[in-house]
């Protein structure tokens, strides 16, 4: 009898990995386009502000504005995703407490 309980209850959980695995993907892809949304406007944000004039090379100045631009975008990505995944994480918890 235990084994028709076991097997009835296979199913379900089968069925709730794979959707599981499932989301897992679809965050994973999410993740992976907003990381390439992001380079995307920081290279158009940074090029408009640091490239003056368009030319066969990049000065010095031009490179060291990049570079810095390009680190105040990722600094304040880094930042903002941190703070956020924190909020989140905290009322997650705050949700599961009220649900006690």
């Amino acid at each position: 009898m235990s084994d028709f309980l076991k097997s009835a209850a296979d199913p379900k959980q089968d069925v709730a990995a794979k959707k599981e695995a499932l989301m897992n993907t679809i965050r994973s892809e999410m993740a992976l386009a907003q990381a390439q949304d992001l380079l995307n406007k920081t290279n158009e944000k940074c090029f408009a502000k640091c490239i003056v004039k368009p030319g066969t090379s990049l000065s010095s100045s031009e490179e060291t504005c990049l570079a810095r631009c390009m680190d105040r975008y990722m600094e304040t990505f880094d930042i903002v995703s941190r703070t956020y995944a924190h909020r989140i994480s905290k009322e997650s918890n705050q949700m599961k407490e009220g649900a006690l």
